[in-house]
Order: structure tokens, then C-alpha cells, then sequence
């Protein structure tokens, strides 16, 4: 009893402080994930009060995070919207790869952390945070802008590409070898194809057999498959993440819509989990030593990714201001790299600190990049160009347009 009275004296007390940390961050502008990040430094490992007894039910509740976080994120890509992404950004995906995984991996191997920490902390490096992005985008008024649809075609090929990355590293992490790995992988690449043909043949079907008008079956169906499958993904070493990505995309329509209005308060609840938990596992005296480190990471993929954005939207037919504000964009790193770190750190301990200093700096640097990458740029070069309020309709040269993907994304804490 005594046991169960800790627990929930712990739990409340986390999650009324996620909540008043998350009034914060809204109130100041910024994503409430660096303020999770260090409300887990604070009560993790070394932190000023060590949680015990609700040690274990935190480590649940971020797996379910993870989940979560992926699941809405496939709701928000139809298996059409994926495809196309494809066929028309792949060029954009491959350069992105190319500039912003490099650093992380040459970073990885001058620290002496071999070919496996290697591979961790340049997916670290790479991926943008597709729910800092979409807060950040909104709150500029930015949606109709043209280079908006430029941004989330680089966010989707990411997003996909996580499901050939994580059963990658999830091999590599396990020691099964290049065997072991590359069977992960086709099992992986064979998932991503047979749902998206079959989300694109008969996508209307599985929605129907999952629909419900009762709002509490719909949630129950949707939220036990993607758990039923996450597992099964898990135990075939395909990674939990994936196979709840894939949950997401398959469903659509009504459905899709439907779900997503129902998890996303469960999602930020367990998101918001999941970046405490990170915290906790990080030893807060582990931080100092890798300030210097993951500030020069952040420096050098900050540019890498405004070069990103740069060539992405040069190809897209976009003047010089809309590509540096795509590249600027994309500067934010979050809820992936954490991912990521997470799943690395078993092997490699010393990933877990850099990244939690990586991610801090750049989720706070990144809505400043997609602010005033562009107007300090054009300043730079004489012009007079200063930053638009939130909200303000998009000058001329950037009429509205459609986005081709949803930008109604993961938000705070996601």
C-alpha cells in the first residue's frame, strides 16, 4: 500500500508539473520539449529528486509515447500523399541524407564511439522534428506560403525513411550482424510496400472494418491494433515505431480523422511521458563534457539543413527568400532524434547526453532559424526585408496554395 501511495504521489506530481510546464512554453512561444527534457533532468538519475517508485510505470508510458507519436503521424499521410512524395522528392530526401546524417556520423567516429554510434547519432543528426516544424509554420502564418509544401514533402521522405532506418539500427543495436540486419530490413521494406498497396487498393475497406460511430469503440479498435502490431513489428525486430507508423498510414478517410481527434490528447499525455523518461536516463552531471561537442553539431547541421531547405525549394521553381525560409524551417530537431538516442543509449551510453544537449539547443534555436534565417540573410546583402508577424497574409510572389500533405501534424509535446 504503502508502495501504490508513492506511486501516485510521484505520478501526480509529474504530470501536474508537464502541465504547468507546458502553460509555460505556450505562454513564452517555445515547444514545451526542451522544458520536458530538463523537468526529467531534474528528477532523473542524479537530478535534485530522484523518482524510485514510479520508475517503471514512466519507462511503460514512454513506450506508449513512442507509439503514439508515430501512429498520429502516419494518420496525418495517406498512402497516395506518401507515393507521391516519392516520386517528386526523392532527389531533396537524398541530399537531405547526405548533409545532415554525414556530420553525425563523423561526429560519432572522431569520439570513438565505432560504426554502430556511428549510424545512431547521424540519424540523430538528420531528422527534423515534424511537430516543432508544423507549430512553427502556423504560428508564422506561414501555411500558404509556396515554399510550405516544399517543407513537408522533405518532412514525409523522413518520416518514410524511418521505416528503413529503424529496423536498420534496431539490428545493428541487437549484434545480429549484416544477416540478421538485412533480413530486418526486407522484412521492413516489405511491411512499408504491402501496406501501402494495400492502403492504396483497398484502403477504403480497412477503414470501414475499423469505423465505428461510437467514439470509445473507435478508440479501443485503433489504439489495440496499433499496440497488437507495434508488438509484432518489435518481436520480428522490425521496430515498434515502424509498425505503428504503418497502423496510421493504412487507415483514412473518416477514420483516420476520427482517431486522430481521439489519441491526440493521449498522445501528448505519453509524448510528454517519453521526453521525461529521456531525461530521467541522463545523468545530469553527464552534460557539461558534451556541451562544446553537440554545440558544434547543432552550428554545422544547422547550415547544413538552411542548405536543405535551399535546395529543395530551388527545384520547386521558389525564389531566393522562400528557399532560405524553407531551409530556416527545418532547422528544428525533436521527438525522432530523441527516439533515436533512446534506443541507442543500452549500447551506447554516451549518446544519451549529447543528444539531450543537441535536442535542447536546436528546439530552441529552430523556431529562430525559421524566423530570421531570411530577413538577417537579405540584410546581409543590403536589402531592407524584415520578418513578418504571426499571421500576416503571404507577400506577394507567395500566393495561397493547397499544401500536398496535412499540416495539422504533431503539435506541443509531440
Amino acid at each position: 500500500m504503502h508502495d501504490s501511495t508513492t506511486l501516485l504521489i510521484e505520478l501526480g506530481s509529474v504530470i501536474l508539473a508537464l502541465g504547468l510546464i507546458g502553460r509555460l512554453a505556450g505562454r513564452v512561444g517555445l515547444s514545451p520539449i526542451p522544458l520536458y527534457l530538463l523537468a526529467g533532468l531534474a528528477f532523473g538519475h542524479g537530478g535534485l529528486l530522484p523518482l524510485a517508485a514510479s520508475e517503471d510505470f514512466v519507462a511503460v508510458g514512454a513506450e506508449i509515447g513512442v507509439i503514439l507519436l508515430l501512429l498520429l503521424l502516419g494518420l496525418e499521410y495517406s498512402a497516395s500523399e506518401l507515393v507521391t512524395s516519392l516520386r517528386t522528392q526523392y532527389p531533396s530526401g537524398a541530399v537531405d541524407f547526405v548533409l545532415n546524417a554525414t556530420p553525425g556520423a563523423v561526429a560519432a567516429l572522431i569520439l570513438g564511439w565505432g560504426p554502430v554510434g556511428a549510424v545512431a547519432l547521424a540519424g540523430v543528426t538528420w531528422i527534423s522534428s515534424s511537430g516543432v516544424i508544423a507549430k512553427v509554420l502556423t504560428d508564422l502564418g506561414r501555411l500558404g506560403n509556396r515554399e510550405t509544401p516544399v517543407v513537408l514533402g522533405v518532412l514525409v521522405m523522413e518520416d518514410l525513411s524511418m521505416a528503413v532506418y529503424l529496423p536498420l539500427l534496431t539490428a545493428l543495436l541487437a549484434g545480429v550482424g549484416l544477416a540478421g540486419g538485412s533480413v530486418a530490413l526486407l522484412i521492413s521494406l516489405g511491411a512499408v510496400g504491402l501496406v501501402l498497396y494495400v492502403a492504396l487498393r483497398h484502403g477504403r475497406l480497412i477503414s470501414r472494418a475499423v469505423s465505428s460511430d461510437n467514439p470509445e469503440m473507435l478508440l479501443l479498435v485503433v489504439l489495440g491494433l496499433t499496440v497488437l502490431v507495434a508488438g509484432v513489428a518489435q518481436q520480428l525486430q522490425v521496430s515498434a515505431a515502424v509498425g505503428a507508423f504503418l497502423v496510421g498510414i493504412a487507415l483514412s478517410g473518416e477514420v483516420a480523422e476520427g482517431a486522430r481527434k481521439l489519441l491526440t490528447p493521449l498522445r501528448d499525455l505519453f509524448a510528454a511521458v517519453f521526453f521525461v523518461f529521456f531525461g530521467l536516463s541522463t545523468d545530469p552531471a553527464d552534460i557539461p563534457p558534451v556541451l562544446l561537442p553537440a554545440l558544434l553539431l547543432a552550428v554545422v547541421t544547422t547550415f547544413t539543413k538552411i542548405l536543405t531547405g535551399w535546395y529543395a525549394a530551388r527545384r520547386a521553381g521558389i525564389g531566393s527568400r522562400g528557399r532560405l525560409r524553407a531551409g530556416g524551417a527545418l532547422v528544428a530537431r525533436g521527438e525522432f532524434s530523441i527516439v533515436i538516442a533512446g534506443l541507442a543509449v543500452a549500447v551506447e551510453p554516451r549518446i544519451g547526453p549529447l543528444a539531450t544537449a543537441y535536442v535542447l539547443i536546436l528546439v530552441i534555436l529552430g523556431p529562430l532559424a525559421a524566423r530570421w534565417t531570411e530577413p538577417l540573410v537579405t540584410r546581409m546583402r543590403g536589402g531592407r526585408a524584415k520578418p513578418a508577424p504571426a499571421g500576416t497574409p503571404p507577400p506577394a510572389g507567395h500566393e495561397e496554395i493547397t499544401p500536398t500533405t496535412s499540416t495539422s501534424g504533431p503539435q506541443q509535446g509531440a
